[in-house]
């Protein structure tokens, strides 16, 4: 049901009927890495291409979701999905192989909880029972089209951030046992006229302001009332950025936690990962391994998570367009 002017409040409290992670071996070497479900050796994953790859970690983790679930795969309705490679490729070659009826979406990095906001309206609308919402991203496939082929090896800026090579899946069930899913603030584009790919955190910041101030003023409730608020891709140089402009604004932030998931799966003495993390995968693995295990072991209660999207591409950069930016927040709350 819509709730003031861009949030949606689901009133039949979906729930998280199971989840799933998998990474790659960089993502293992962090302090998380105990969080996630699957952790490869190597980022090929077996695979001849990088892109192949980043496929077939999508389709473990949607496959290990809905296990995880307790379901078969001829349960679910319907598969919302989308990453970062041209035309969605990762999760159109995956809904072929499995074979769930396909929605695809396109956030950028902000696709986790676009996705899972769909999937959880769905949902709530009674139109479906069961809905996988996932998301994929693979440092090299990102690097290669958004920057650099990786084999190049080109010196990257300390603004710059490190693409997650991993995939995240979570079904979204009318009732059950589990998380509920209980708001979602839908982005609006936002485009201060940074150019920089190589600064992203600076760029989608003003989104993730502008989506946690809308979540608040739409739902009447201070950023206490969640024990965590939880960006998804702003990373060293966009959550500092984001912290000044709630300040600013005078949102008073400080009453909740407030991180970022690009901060919280590297170790940033040990791994060399510029300003943090970034890429669809990102705040899914994050979110799905890391924060949905501390609220199931009663460490949070209410969680907002807002997953922050660069929605450039390499056309629109090379004709010297600015980044418009997106953010879309669900609230995730324990039994």
């Amino acid at each position: 049901m819509l709730q003031g002017h861009q949030s949606w409040v689901f009133e039949r409290k979906p729930v998280l009927l199971g989840t799933a992670t998998v990474v790659g071996p960089f993502e293992g070497q962090g302090p998380l890495a105990d969080d996630f479900d699957i952790i490869h050796g190597d980022l090929s994953v077996g695979q001849q291409s990088w892109e192949k790859a980043e496929r077939t970690l999508l389709e473990e983790a949607v496959k290990l979701a809905i296990e995880n679930a307790g379901l078969t795969k001829d349960q679910v309705q319907f598969y919302v999905g989308g990453d970062l490679t041209n035309q969605i490729i990762s999760n159109s070659f995956a809904a072929r192989s499995l074979s769930i009826p396909y929605l695809g979406v396109f956030g950028a990095c902000s696709t986790s909880m676009e996705s899972l906001a769909l999937a959880a309206q769905l949902v709530d609308s009674g139109a479906a029972r069961y809905v996988v919402a996932g998301t994929c991203s693979h440092n090299a496939t990102a690097e290669k089209q958004y920057r650099y082929p990786t084999e190049y090896g080109s010196q990257k800026p300390p603004t710059a951030q490190f693409t997650v090579t991993g995939a995240g899946a979570a079904v979204v069930a009318d009732k059950g046992e589990g998380p509920a899913v209980t708001r979602a603030t839908i982005g609006r584009v936002v485009d201060m006229g940074i150019k920089d790919p190589f600064n992203l955190g600076a760029a989608m910041a003003p989104a993730a302001v502008d989506t946690i101030e809308a979540h608040l003023r739409d739902f009447r409730i201070e950023p206490g009332y969640y024990d965590v608020i939880a960006t998804g891709d702003l990373s060293g140089v966009g959550h500092p950025l984001a912290k000044d402009l709630f300040r600013r604004h005078g949102i008073p932030i400080d009453q909740t936690h407030f991180t970022d998931c690009g901060l919280l799966i590297y170790d940033f003495e040990k791994q060399k990962v510029q300003a943090g993390a970034s890429g669809c995968g990102c705040s899914a693995v994050v979110t799905y391994g890391h924060l949905l295990k501390r609220m199931r072991r009663g460490e949070i209660r209410r969680m907002l998570i807002v997953a922050t999207g660069a929605l450039l591409s390499p056309i629109s950069y090379q004709q010297g367009e600015s980044i418009p930016c997106i953010a879309h927040a669900v609230a995730i709350e324990a039994e």
